[in-house]
């Protein structure tokens, strides 16, 4: 069983979705993991949150999605101090390898795109990135965080955690439907890409 996310856990998941604010130096060391080439990815992240976006609907997503986290991190504790529920070892263990697993899609997403970025936006000099997890979802992001999501429950071994987690990946969904509006009429050539990358989030499924 594992007792606790991974060493800041949190605070990246929290970046990469935009959920919070990145409360961190840019030399956490998550973020020096990546080529310091990528200033423009760095400061892209750390604008992220309810207050950053643009539009309303978004600022409203942020806000449920924060505190949708929040209470995906607090509901384990409160299932191991109040007993409501107890998992196997080997389950905790998928949820390790899931947050792994998401953890890995997620980095490898920084690597390909750094235009990626905390809010809804196109950047100056932006293009569509085609290649790498691009090629396969056109929204490996959010693949990725959902993987993560799915195994955090397990690896606290808390069932009732799947209900915000299920709510985290409702929001992304939806956020994910409003990006894709987004950069269908701001981005040049996204459209294309669409018809070229057909699944949005899982493979072969949608």
């Amino acid at each position: 069983m594992a007792p606790h996310l991974p060493a800041r856990l949190d605070h990246l998941l929290l970046a990469r979705l935009g959920l919070l604010p990145l409360v961190c130096h840019p030399r956490h060391p998550h973020l020096t993991a990546l080529p310091q080439t990528q200033p423009r990815l760095i400061k892209a992240r750390l604008r992220a949150g309810p207050t950053a976006e643009k539009q309303r609907r978004q600022q409203l997503i942020q806000t449920i999605a924060s505190i949708s986290f929040l209470t995906l991190l607090l509901t384990p504790g409160l299932d191991h101090h109040f007993h409501w529920t107890t998992l196997p070892w080997p389950l905790s263990i998928t949820g390790d390898l899931l947050v792994i697993l998401g953890l890995t899609v997620v980095y490898r997403v920084f690597r390909e795109n750094t235009f990626t970025s905390g809010i809804i936006e196109v950047q100056t000099n932006q293009h569509v990135i085609t290649t790498g997890p691009y090629a396969v979802v056109r929204h490996p992001m959010y693949a990725g965080a959902s993987l993560m999501l799915l195994g955090v429950p397990l690896a606290l071994a808390s069932w009732p955690a799947y209900i915000p987690c299920l709510i985290l990946i409702a929001v992304i969904i939806a956020r994910l439907l409003d990006e894709e509006h987004y950069l269908t009429t701001h981005l040049p050539g996204y459209t294309d890409y669409t018809h070229k990358v057909h699944y949005r989030l899982i493979p072969h499924l949608w």
